[in-house]
């Protein structure tokens, strides 16, 4: 079985930054895709940031304030959020695509809450 286990988060002032990290735990064989998601109260979840052998893609919405890296070696990824604004306010959850011995599925973390004060 995988585990995706989240840190970081938390009540932040509109402009400040934030640092989230993911680590991925469990009969791993492989990553493929790790990536960051947000669900704000009455909206669906949405696709913040995620990145595969080097690649990155983000939202509209975060370019040029979030970032997103990986370390492979600790299966961990993590989202770096600069200039923080009201709307960037959700729970986010990690994602990863993940091959185990035997098996291929996606996995997601038990999400982490984020508040941006204006």
């Amino acid at each position: 079985q995988v585990q995706l286990v989240e840190s970081g988060g938390g009540l932040v002032q509109s402009g400040g930054s934030l640092s989230l990290s993911c680590a991925a735990s469990g009969t791993i064989v492989s990553i493929n895709v790790m990536g960051w998601y947000r669900q704000a109260p009455g909206k669906q979840r949405e696709m913040v940031a995620t990145t595969s052998d080097g690649t990155t893609n983000y939202a509209d919405s975060v370019k040029g304030r979030f970032t997103i890296s990986r370390d492979n070696a600790k299966n961990t990824v993590y989202l770096q959020m600069n200039s923080l604004k009201p709307e960037d306010t959700a729970v986010y959850y990690c994602n990863a695509a993940v091959r185990t011995l035997g098996s291929y599925g996606t996995y997601w973390g038990q999400g982490t809450q984020v508040t941006v004060s204006s």
